[in-house]
Protein backbone atom coordinates (compact mmCIF):
# COMPACT_ATOMS: atom_id res chain seq x y z
CA UNK A 1 0.00 0.00 0.00
CA UNK A 2 1.34 3.45 -0.91
CA UNK A 3 -1.14 6.08 0.18
CA UNK A 4 1.04 8.55 2.14
CA UNK A 5 2.48 11.39 0.09
CA UNK A 6 5.75 13.28 0.43
CA UNK A 7 6.90 15.71 -2.24
CA UNK A 8 5.67 14.42 -5.60
CA UNK A 9 6.08 10.75 -4.63
CA UNK A 10 3.93 8.26 -2.72
CA UNK A 11 5.28 6.71 0.44
CA UNK A 12 5.00 3.00 1.21
CA UNK A 13 2.90 2.29 4.31
CA UNK A 14 3.27 -1.50 4.31
CA UNK A 15 5.57 -4.18 2.91
CA UNK A 16 4.89 -7.60 1.42
CA UNK A 17 7.05 -10.44 2.76
CA UNK A 18 7.56 -13.05 0.06
CA UNK A 19 8.95 -15.65 2.44
CA UNK A 20 9.00 -19.14 0.93
CA UNK A 21 6.88 -19.58 -2.20
CA UNK A 22 5.17 -22.96 -1.93
CA UNK A 23 1.74 -24.50 -2.62
CA UNK A 24 -0.80 -23.88 0.15
CA UNK A 25 -0.61 -27.49 1.37
CA UNK A 26 3.13 -27.08 1.90
CA UNK A 27 2.54 -23.75 3.63
CA UNK A 28 0.17 -25.46 6.09
CA UNK A 29 2.80 -28.12 6.77
CA UNK A 30 5.41 -25.42 7.36
CA UNK A 31 3.01 -23.63 9.72
CA UNK A 32 2.61 -26.80 11.80
CA UNK A 33 6.38 -27.41 11.78
CA UNK A 34 7.27 -23.92 12.96
CA UNK A 35 4.44 -23.94 15.49
CA UNK A 36 6.14 -26.96 17.09
CA UNK A 37 9.53 -25.23 16.81
CA UNK A 38 8.08 -22.11 18.47
CA UNK A 39 6.56 -24.09 21.36
CA UNK A 40 9.72 -26.13 21.95
CA UNK A 41 11.84 -22.96 21.88
CA UNK A 42 9.70 -21.05 24.35
CA UNK A 43 9.15 -23.99 26.71
CA UNK A 44 12.77 -25.23 26.57
CA UNK A 45 14.33 -21.84 27.20
CA UNK A 46 11.71 -20.99 29.85
CA UNK A 47 12.65 -24.18 31.72
CA UNK A 48 16.29 -23.08 31.71
CA UNK A 49 15.31 -19.65 33.06
CA UNK A 50 13.16 -21.14 35.83
CA UNK A 51 15.84 -23.65 36.83
CA UNK A 52 18.67 -21.11 36.97
CA UNK A 53 16.56 -18.71 39.02
CA UNK A 54 15.21 -21.27 41.50
CA UNK A 55 17.83 -23.98 42.02
CA UNK A 56 20.76 -23.29 44.36
CA UNK A 57 23.05 -25.62 42.37
CA UNK A 58 22.82 -23.32 39.36
CA UNK A 59 23.80 -20.08 41.10
CA UNK A 60 27.12 -19.64 39.31
CA UNK A 61 28.25 -17.29 36.51
CA UNK A 62 28.01 -19.85 33.70
CA UNK A 63 24.32 -20.51 34.47
CA UNK A 64 23.64 -16.81 34.95
CA UNK A 65 24.90 -16.23 31.40
CA UNK A 66 22.89 -19.20 30.13
CA UNK A 67 19.77 -17.72 31.69
CA UNK A 68 20.32 -14.44 29.86
CA UNK A 69 21.04 -16.31 26.62
CA UNK A 70 17.72 -18.16 26.98
CA UNK A 71 15.90 -14.85 27.45
CA UNK A 72 17.47 -13.53 24.23
CA UNK A 73 16.60 -16.72 22.35
CA UNK A 74 12.94 -16.43 23.34
CA UNK A 75 12.81 -12.77 22.32
CA UNK A 76 14.46 -13.45 18.94
CA UNK A 77 11.95 -16.21 18.23
CA UNK A 78 8.98 -14.07 19.28
CA UNK A 79 10.26 -11.21 17.08
CA UNK A 80 10.36 -13.25 13.86
CA UNK A 81 8.57 -16.61 13.98
CA UNK A 82 4.93 -15.61 14.79
CA UNK A 83 4.75 -13.22 11.82
CA UNK A 84 6.30 -15.85 9.57
CA UNK A 85 3.71 -18.40 10.76
CA UNK A 86 0.90 -15.93 10.15
CA UNK A 87 2.09 -15.37 6.58
CA UNK A 88 2.13 -19.11 5.88
CA UNK A 89 -1.67 -19.07 6.12
CA UNK A 90 -2.36 -15.55 4.77
CA UNK A 91 -3.07 -14.53 1.20
CA UNK A 92 -1.75 -11.00 1.85
CA UNK A 93 1.63 -11.47 3.49
CA UNK A 94 1.96 -7.88 4.67
CA UNK A 95 3.58 -6.01 7.52
CA UNK A 96 3.18 -2.33 8.31
CA UNK A 97 5.99 0.13 7.58
CA UNK A 98 6.76 0.85 11.23
CA UNK A 99 6.12 -2.78 12.19
CA UNK A 100 8.76 -3.80 9.66
CA UNK A 101 11.32 -1.32 10.99
CA UNK A 102 10.53 -2.38 14.57
CA UNK A 103 11.00 -6.06 13.70
CA UNK A 104 14.32 -5.27 11.98
CA UNK A 105 15.48 -3.17 14.93
CA UNK A 106 14.71 -5.74 17.62
CA UNK A 107 16.10 -8.63 15.57
CA UNK A 108 19.48 -6.95 15.15
CA UNK A 109 19.48 -5.57 18.69
CA UNK A 110 18.92 -9.07 20.10
CA UNK A 111 21.29 -10.71 17.61
CA UNK A 112 24.13 -8.31 18.38
CA UNK A 113 23.55 -8.69 22.12
CA UNK A 114 23.64 -12.47 21.75
CA UNK A 115 26.99 -12.50 19.96
CA UNK A 116 28.58 -10.22 22.53
CA UNK A 117 27.15 -12.43 25.28
CA UNK A 118 28.58 -15.54 23.59
CA UNK A 119 32.00 -13.84 23.63
CA UNK A 120 31.52 -13.08 27.34
CA UNK A 121 30.64 -16.72 27.94
CA UNK A 122 33.81 -17.84 26.15
CA UNK A 123 35.81 -15.55 28.47
CA UNK A 124 34.01 -17.11 31.43
CA UNK A 125 35.06 -20.59 30.23
CA UNK A 126 38.62 -19.33 29.72
CA UNK A 127 38.83 -18.10 33.32
CA UNK A 128 37.24 -21.31 34.63
CA UNK A 129 39.71 -23.59 32.81
CA UNK A 130 42.89 -21.48 32.81
CA UNK A 131 42.58 -19.72 36.19
CA UNK A 132 40.32 -21.92 38.34
CA UNK A 133 41.80 -20.69 41.64
CA UNK A 134 40.99 -17.07 40.77
CA UNK A 135 37.62 -17.79 39.11
CA UNK A 136 35.38 -16.80 42.00
CA UNK A 137 37.34 -13.58 42.51
CA UNK A 138 37.37 -12.57 38.81
CA UNK A 139 33.81 -13.60 37.90
CA UNK A 140 32.08 -11.97 40.84
CA UNK A 141 28.32 -11.46 40.72
CA UNK A 142 28.65 -7.71 40.18
CA UNK A 143 31.15 -8.25 37.34
CA UNK A 144 28.82 -10.77 35.66
CA UNK A 145 25.88 -8.37 35.88
CA UNK A 146 27.91 -5.56 34.31
CA UNK A 147 29.09 -7.87 31.53
CA UNK A 148 25.46 -8.69 30.68
CA UNK A 149 24.49 -5.01 30.82
CA UNK A 150 27.43 -4.18 28.56
CA UNK A 151 26.25 -6.81 26.07
CA UNK A 152 22.81 -5.17 25.88
CA UNK A 153 24.29 -1.67 25.61
CA UNK A 154 26.57 -2.81 22.81
CA UNK A 155 23.57 -4.18 20.92
CA UNK A 156 21.53 -1.03 21.52
CA UNK A 157 24.11 1.53 20.44
CA UNK A 158 25.44 -0.47 17.49
CA UNK A 159 22.01 -0.68 15.85
CA UNK A 160 20.77 2.78 16.86
CA UNK A 161 22.47 4.84 14.12
CA UNK A 162 21.51 2.53 11.19
CA UNK A 163 17.90 2.43 12.44
CA UNK A 164 17.65 6.23 12.64
CA UNK A 165 19.08 6.47 9.12
CA UNK A 166 16.56 3.89 7.83
CA UNK A 167 13.69 5.93 9.28
CA UNK A 168 14.81 8.88 7.17
CA UNK A 169 14.96 6.91 3.90
CA UNK A 170 12.18 7.44 1.34
CA UNK A 171 10.29 4.25 0.42
CA UNK A 172 8.09 4.92 -2.60
CA UNK A 173 7.74 1.45 -4.10
CA UNK A 174 8.06 -1.36 -4.89
CA UNK A 175 7.22 -2.75 -1.47
CA UNK A 176 8.02 -6.46 -1.84
CA UNK A 177 10.71 -7.87 0.46
CA UNK A 178 12.33 -11.09 -0.71
CA UNK A 179 12.55 -12.59 2.77
CA UNK A 180 10.37 -14.04 5.54
CA UNK A 181 11.14 -11.11 7.87
CA UNK A 182 12.37 -7.52 7.57
CA UNK A 183 16.05 -8.21 7.12
CA UNK A 184 18.29 -5.22 6.57
CA UNK A 185 19.64 -5.87 3.07
CA UNK A 186 16.36 -6.58 1.20
CA UNK A 187 14.67 -3.72 3.07
CA UNK A 188 17.38 -1.21 2.17
CA UNK A 189 17.20 -2.08 -1.53
CA UNK A 190 13.57 -0.94 -1.62
CA UNK A 191 14.52 2.63 -0.70
CA UNK A 192 14.15 5.33 -3.36
CA UNK A 193 17.58 6.74 -2.54
CA UNK A 194 21.27 5.98 -2.70
CA UNK A 195 21.86 3.43 0.07
CA UNK A 196 25.59 2.86 -0.44
CA UNK A 197 26.54 4.95 2.59
CA UNK A 198 24.06 3.16 4.86
CA UNK A 199 25.08 -0.23 3.48
CA UNK A 200 28.70 0.64 4.17
CA UNK A 201 27.82 1.77 7.73
CA UNK A 202 25.97 -1.53 8.30
CA UNK A 203 29.04 -3.41 7.10
CA UNK A 204 31.45 -1.33 9.22
CA UNK A 205 29.33 -1.84 12.35
CA UNK A 206 28.72 -5.56 11.85
CA UNK A 207 32.36 -6.31 11.06
CA UNK A 208 33.97 -5.34 14.40
CA UNK A 209 31.08 -6.71 16.47
CA UNK A 210 30.91 -10.11 14.81
CA UNK A 211 34.59 -10.58 14.05
CA UNK A 212 35.73 -8.84 17.26
CA UNK A 213 33.62 -11.08 19.48
CA UNK A 214 34.62 -14.06 17.33
CA UNK A 215 38.32 -13.25 17.82
CA UNK A 216 37.80 -13.03 21.59
CA UNK A 217 36.12 -16.43 21.44
CA UNK A 218 38.90 -17.92 19.29
CA UNK A 219 41.66 -16.61 21.56
CA UNK A 220 39.78 -17.84 24.63
CA UNK A 221 39.47 -21.32 23.18
CA UNK A 222 43.09 -21.30 22.03
CA UNK A 223 44.25 -20.83 25.61
CA UNK A 224 41.60 -23.27 26.86
CA UNK A 225 42.87 -25.98 24.49
CA UNK A 226 46.47 -25.26 25.52
CA UNK A 227 45.49 -25.59 29.18
CA UNK A 228 43.62 -28.84 28.52
CA UNK A 229 46.59 -30.33 26.65
CA UNK A 230 48.82 -29.54 29.63
CA UNK A 231 46.38 -31.24 32.02
CA UNK A 232 47.96 -34.57 33.09
CA UNK A 233 44.70 -36.22 34.17
CA UNK A 234 42.58 -37.88 31.48
CA UNK A 235 39.48 -37.28 33.60
CA UNK A 236 40.33 -33.58 33.89
CA UNK A 237 40.79 -33.31 30.13
CA UNK A 238 37.45 -34.98 29.45
CA UNK A 239 35.66 -32.75 31.96
CA UNK A 240 37.16 -29.58 30.47
CA UNK A 241 36.31 -30.61 26.91
CA UNK A 242 32.72 -31.51 27.86
CA UNK A 243 32.34 -28.16 29.62
CA UNK A 244 33.33 -26.20 26.50
CA UNK A 245 31.93 -28.43 23.73
CA UNK A 246 28.35 -27.16 23.95
CA UNK A 247 29.37 -23.50 23.91
CA UNK A 248 31.71 -24.11 20.97
CA UNK A 249 28.90 -25.81 18.99
CA UNK A 250 26.53 -22.87 19.45
CA UNK A 251 29.28 -20.35 18.65
CA UNK A 252 30.16 -22.18 15.44
CA UNK A 253 26.55 -22.24 14.20
CA UNK A 254 25.83 -18.65 15.24
CA UNK A 255 28.96 -16.97 13.99
CA UNK A 256 29.17 -19.10 10.86
CA UNK A 257 25.70 -18.20 9.61
CA UNK A 258 25.97 -14.53 10.57
CA UNK A 259 29.35 -14.03 8.90
CA UNK A 260 27.93 -15.71 5.79
CA UNK A 261 24.83 -13.50 5.73
CA UNK A 262 25.94 -10.08 6.98
CA UNK A 263 29.70 -9.56 6.86
CA UNK A 264 29.82 -8.86 3.14
CA UNK A 265 29.97 -5.45 1.43
CA UNK A 266 27.24 -6.48 -1.05
CA UNK A 267 24.24 -8.59 -0.05
CA UNK A 268 22.10 -8.39 -3.18
CA UNK A 269 22.73 -11.95 -4.36
CA UNK A 270 21.94 -15.42 -2.99
CA UNK A 271 18.82 -14.30 -1.13
CA UNK A 272 17.43 -17.85 -1.09
CA UNK A 273 20.60 -19.05 0.63
CA UNK A 274 20.32 -16.14 3.06
CA UNK A 275 16.75 -17.10 3.91
CA UNK A 276 17.72 -20.69 4.65
CA UNK A 277 20.71 -19.58 6.73
CA UNK A 278 18.52 -17.07 8.60
CA UNK A 279 16.23 -19.91 9.67
CA UNK A 280 19.12 -21.30 11.70
CA UNK A 281 19.54 -18.11 13.74
CA UNK A 282 15.85 -17.21 14.06
CA UNK A 283 14.19 -20.59 14.64
CA UNK A 284 16.32 -23.71 14.90
CA UNK A 285 19.30 -22.51 16.94
CA UNK A 286 17.08 -20.97 19.67
CA UNK A 287 15.16 -24.27 19.77
CA UNK A 288 18.30 -26.42 20.02
CA UNK A 289 20.25 -24.27 22.47
CA UNK A 290 18.56 -25.61 25.63
CA UNK A 291 19.47 -29.14 24.54
CA UNK A 292 22.96 -28.35 23.22
CA UNK A 293 23.92 -25.91 25.94
CA UNK A 294 22.13 -26.82 29.14
CA UNK A 295 20.07 -29.99 29.21
CA UNK A 296 23.20 -32.08 28.49
CA UNK A 297 24.70 -30.67 31.68
CA UNK A 298 24.54 -32.98 34.70
CA UNK A 299 23.66 -30.24 37.20
CA UNK A 300 20.83 -29.01 34.98
CA UNK A 301 19.53 -32.57 34.60
CA UNK A 302 19.51 -33.00 38.37
CA UNK A 303 17.76 -29.67 38.89
CA UNK A 304 15.18 -30.53 36.21
CA UNK A 305 14.54 -33.94 37.77
CA UNK A 306 14.00 -32.36 41.19
CA UNK A 307 11.67 -29.72 39.74
CA UNK A 308 9.57 -32.35 37.96
CA UNK A 309 9.45 -34.47 41.13
CA UNK A 310 8.25 -31.47 43.16
CA UNK A 311 5.59 -30.63 40.59
CA UNK A 312 4.36 -34.24 40.40
CA UNK A 313 4.43 -34.53 44.19
CA UNK A 314 2.51 -31.28 44.66
CA UNK A 315 -0.05 -32.39 42.05
CA UNK A 316 -0.51 -35.75 43.76
CA UNK A 317 -0.83 -34.10 47.19
CA UNK A 318 -3.46 -31.75 45.81
CA UNK A 319 -5.50 -34.62 44.41
CA UNK A 320 -5.31 -36.56 47.69
CA UNK A 321 -6.40 -33.51 49.70
CA UNK A 322 -9.43 -33.04 47.43
CA UNK A 323 -10.41 -36.68 47.93
CA UNK A 324 -10.26 -36.23 51.71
Amino acid sequence: MTDTYFGNRTRVTEFILIGFLNPFEVQVTLFMLFFIVFLVTVVGNSVIIVLTCSDHRLQSPVYFFLCNLSIIEILITVTVVPKMMENFLSERKTISFYGCLAQSYFYFLLGTTEYVLLAVMSYDRYVAVCSPLHYSNIMRKKVCMWLVVASWLCGFFSILVPTVMKLQLPFCGPNTINHFFCDSAPLLHLACADIRLLEFIDFIISLPILLGSLLLTVFSYFYIICAIIRTPSATGKQKAFSTCASHFTVVTIGYGTSVFIYVRPSQTNSMNLNKVASLLTTAFTPMLNPFIFSLRNQKVKEALTDLVSKCVGAHGLGRNSRRV
